[in-house]
């Protein structure tokens, strides 16, 4: 695969392991372990039935009919909002709790943004019976308290990051920590294709049931499995990088990745890490993040508490270097009035994640044959507080 990783752990100058000595045992285990237990067809199947008969997939793939005469062209939802428990997370979740299984795991932990990758996380410890810890930042916390709710009714305990931004860079910093003193019974669900080596392939191997799904559902639709583009947000970027996955190779796919400007890209409150970002280490990879002239890692800030992340997964720092992807952004106030419009247009109430690649709709024109999938990466109920408060419903 052209813009897949190598045997480093790198995609061109990104990635690789930066990790302390106390973690070394866990990831180079994981590293040895993944692509065998990955491969294992009684793994396989068991992550396919779950997948079918637990999480309902495959999703839809929808073609947005009012969308699409709005825009002069074929809009189609990838429908990852209707999974069980409400995103794409599940999906990794699923994958991951299975391979803790495999390596004797007895504890799991997790970080969370907006709460979407804890409560996937809260859901398979549930199902397989497993203890599970997950770390949320305190301002998280506060704007995705149903979220909070649903982790703890499934049995999770949520604990707090109350240091720095206490948002999600922050949980992470704090699962870390945990991870170090737990080294051998505990397994770290990382949410996104962030984190050390191997990580970012797994996660988006994981994830890569979306692209794979649709090219099939294409095929079925438009007579080709190949759209014109394919749009997903991002903020760690694991949406993303499963709708990009079975299309990079193609290079007449053009991939549109779409970064959280927060209240613009030069206000100092944003979360665009590609506009803003440089070269750097962050949460055990190589990748570009927001940092200050001497390192400090810059607070990002978003409405979105899942695009809210001071960096970027290592593959789409490779693939925003090299061009193979376009990064671009958009503001709160533009991503609220989209999924203002979403829900109004489509009878689809979308995560405020999601809302950020359906604002960039505005930004383009295409050919009316155009083919056009934006990966629907969440519901949005829990952003209904958030655009209650906006809108004043």
């Amino acid at each position: 695969m052209k813009y897949g990783v190598n045997e480093q752990g790198y995609y061109g100058d990104f990635g690789g392991a930066y990790i302390p000595e106390m973690l070394y045992p866990n990831v180079e285990e994981l590293r040895q372990e993944y692509i065998k237990i990955l491969s294992d067809p009684e793994f396989k199947a068991e992550f396919d039935q779950l997948l079918k008969d637990y999480v309902g997939r495959p999703s839809p793939l929808y073609h947005a009919k009012r969308y699409s005469e709005k825009y002069g062209a074929n809009i189609f939802f990838k429908r990852e909002d209707l999974n069980h428990t409400g995103s794409h997370k599940i999906n990794n979740a699923i994958g991951q709790i299975l391979l803790a299984k495999r390596l004797g795991k007895k504890r799991i932990i997790a970080e969370t943004g907006a709460g979407q990758h804890g409560v996937a996380t809260a859901t398979v410890c549930a199902l397989m019976g497993i203890e599970c810890i997950v770390y949320m930042g305190e301002i998280d916390m506060e704007r995705q308290a149903p979220n909070v709710a649903r982790m703890k009714m499934l049995g999770a305990k949520v604990v707090p990051a109350i240091s720095g931004s206490k948002t999600l860079k922050d949980a992470t910093n704090e699962a870390l920590r945990d991870w170090i003193g737990n080294p051998v019974d505990t397994h770290y669900i990382i949410g996104s294709v962030v984190g050390p080596y191997p990580y970012p392939d797994m996660v988006a191997r994981f994830q890569s049931i979306i692209s794979e799904e649709t090219k099939k559902q294409l095929l079925e639709q438009t007579g080709s499995e190949l759209p014109q583009y394919v749009m997903a947000c991002v903020g760690g970027g694991s949406n993303a990088m499963g709708m990009f996955y079975h299309f990079l190779d193609n290079e007449g796919v053009k991939l549109i990745a779409v970064e959280a400007a927060g209240k613009g890209v030069d206000s100092g409150h944003s979360a665009a890490t590609t506009f803003l970002g440089r070269e750097g280490v962050l949460h055990g990879s190589r990748t570009i993040l927001m940092q200050s002239d001497d390192g400090q890692v810059i607070e990002p800030y978003s409405i979105s508490a899942g695009l809210d992340y001071p960096g970027i997964g290592p593959q789409h720092a490779h693939l925003f270097k090299v061009n193979r992807a376009q990064y671009v952004s958009i503001t709160d106030d533009e991503s609220l009035n989209a999924g203002l419009l979403c829900s109004q247009m489509e009878g689809i109430i979308p995560a405020i994640e999601t809302a950020h690649a359906l604002a960039y709709l505005e930004k383009m024109t295409f050919e009316k044959t155009d083919n056009v999938v934006i990966c629907l990466s969440g519901r949005g109920d829990k952003d209904l507080s958030t655009y209650i408060k906006h809108f004043g419903f």
